[in-house]
């Protein structure tokens, strides 16, 4: 992998015309879903697309599972915004002679105004998720923003139905929205015994009853929902565990709070193994896009308990592959993981339905297969 910040042109084919070069946006390369979700995408791109990566800030874990020939500019931007970083940025997105850059989410603006200073004419700019500075999306700037930014942008993309509503009616963006599920490794993530050994390695009982969530641990995620919850289903469920597996900037926080059979690993890199251990996926959050999390457990043939929210219900049909509930709602969520406690068959029934609705609309290849035909629209061009 290399760390320079230019770029040799790709030889020329007589056959056909050279790969789409399309570079990527990203604030911080770490192991959160969506960067992953990126990862996944440029590993899995076929041989028309050529990708590269433009880190605002750190270049993380995730660059050691890139191909070689994926270049990884970090930029290193320091705390708040100011013109000097936006040209330095535009002059190194110029000097990678992209045929896209695809910037992502709040964070990703400066992409977009950089490119435009670069001017590259292929814009395409991606929303994926929220934040808690601004968890529904209501902030009257950032609404601003996004739409005068827009007129720059060739293509919107987004993850759920919800986020393409909102980009649509509430920001009102002034270029086409395309809605492109995340995909899941379903082979990667599979029901299956728990061979390594999960269970023991974390001090957990071969026979209880395990609630596994998944992800950053931060404030738009509600723990401390999930951990009443899970407190008030042991007065009936006393062998019931919670494990939270991530990383959480307050973990000291809620570690005093979390109570008695509650775990937390801090990140671990065996995720299928721990899933496959488990009995049932939680998720808490107050809002999401499209959880990467959850399609993994629903993937390892878990019964999923999320919240109505973003896009949890596209995902999670509710009875059928997991259960919705209304976000704080510590009672509903302590009554639908009691159901799946008391009720073995139920849980294995709704956890095969989840693994049957993730193979059928959320494959790793239907999303690769969007975003190529983005970058096509907006890049491939005869003039290339």
């Amino acid at each position: 992998m290399s760390a320079s910040s230019t770029l040799p042109d790709p030889p020329q084919k007589e056959a056909g015309p050279r790969p789409i070069r399309v570079v990527h946006v990203i604030d911080d390369f770490g192991t959160g879903g969506m960067e992953r979700g990126v990862m996944k995408l440029i590993c899995g791109s076929g041989p028309g697309f050529d990708h590269h990566l433009v880190v605002q800030r750190r270049a993380r874990e995730l660059t050691a599972e890139l191909p070689p020939s994926v270049t990884v500019v970090s930029m290193h931007k320091p705390e708040g915004n100011s013109l000097r970083y936006l040209r330095r940025l535009a002059k190194q997105l110029k000097a990678l002679k992209p045929d896209v850059v695809h910037t992502r989410n709040w964070v990703g603006i400066d992409g977009v105004i950089a490119g435009r200073m670069a001017g590259i004419k292929g814009l395409v700019h991606g929303e994926h998720g929220w934040n808690v500075h601004d968890p529904h999306g209501t902030n009257k700037k950032r609404r601003f923003v996004r739409r005068f930014v827009s007129r720059w942008v060739k293509e919107f993309t987004c993850v759920s139905q919800d986020i393409a509503k909102w980009l649509r009616d509430d920001v009102r963006v002034k270029s086409p929205v395309t809605q492109i599920y995340n995909g899941v490794n379903s082979d990667g993530f599979a029901p299956g015994p728990d061979d390594a050994g999960m269970r023991k390695d974390l001090g957990i009982a071969a026979d209880a009853f395990l609630i596994t969530f998944v992800g950053r641990l931060d404030a738009i995620k509600d723990i401390p929902t999930l951990m009443a919850a899970h407190q008030k289903l042991r007065a009936h469920v006393p062998n019931a565990v919670l494990l939270l597996v991530g990383y959480s900037f307050d973990e000291d926080k809620l570690r005093a709070m979390a109570g008695e059979n509650v775990i937390m690993p801090g990140k671990r890199s065996e995720v299928p193994e721990i899933l496959r251990a488990s009995d049932v996926f939680a998720l808490t959050s107050l809002n999401e896009g499209i959880s990467n999390a959850i399609l993994e457990g629903m993937a390892s043939g878990l019964p999923a308990v999320v919240t109505n929210v973003g896009g949890n219900p596209e995902l999670v049909v509710d009875g059928k592959t997991g259960r919705l509930f209304e976000p704080g709602d510590v009672d509903a969520l302590a009554a639908h993981l009691r159901g799946y406690a008391d009720d073995p068959a139920m849980r294995r029934a709704h956890g095969a339905a989840a693994r049957a609705h993730v193979l059928e609309q959320f494959s790793m290849r239907a999303m690769i297969a969007g975003y190529e035909a983005v970058y096509t629209r907006v890049g491939g061009g005869t003039s290339r």
